[in-house]
């Protein structure tokens, strides 16, 4: 198995599960220290389905205790957390994470939303400082 490939130096975990929201949805955490071997990079993903109202503002937060979590500077940050709209059906959006906080989440923020829009989002975690991957931890 080639140690150089996508797969042996990656692993996903959902923050945000995919669902119609019409609320602010705060996601679980996610630990970069997966089966004690710490990832060194992480990805945001936000995958959309359909959108029919409200505005969806994402937020990456970061934490050191999985207690206290605030949100993410935009040094930290490669690429823009978006703000999903009607527009933005069936869209994918990536937000890179460059921090060394150990704990990620990611929070929706809704406003004007009756029927809301559905939408999840997952953490990419990579670069793992021992690997391949364990994809089952």
């Amino acid at each position: 198995m080639s140690r150089r490939s996508v797969y042996t130096n990656t692993t996903a975990r959902a923050t945000i599960n995919p669902a119609a929201h019409t609320s602010t949805a705060t996601g679980s955490s996610v630990d970069r220290n997966v089966g004690d071997d710490m990832h060194r990079t992480a990805m945001v993903v936000v995958h959309t389905g359909t959108i029919t109202d409200g505005t969806h503002t994402i937020e990456v937060q970061d934490s050191d205790d999985d207690s206290t979590f605030t949100a993410v500077a935009d040094a930290f940050l490669q690429g823009t957390e978006p703000e999903i709209g009607t527009a933005d059906d069936d869209k994918l959006f990536y937000v890179g994470y460059i921090g060394v906080r150990r704990y990620l989440r990611v929070v929706s923020t809704v406003a004007g939303a009756t029927t809301g829009g559905i939408y999840g989002a997952s953490i990419l975690l990579g670069e793992p400082r021992r690997g391949p991957v364990d994809h089952t931890t």
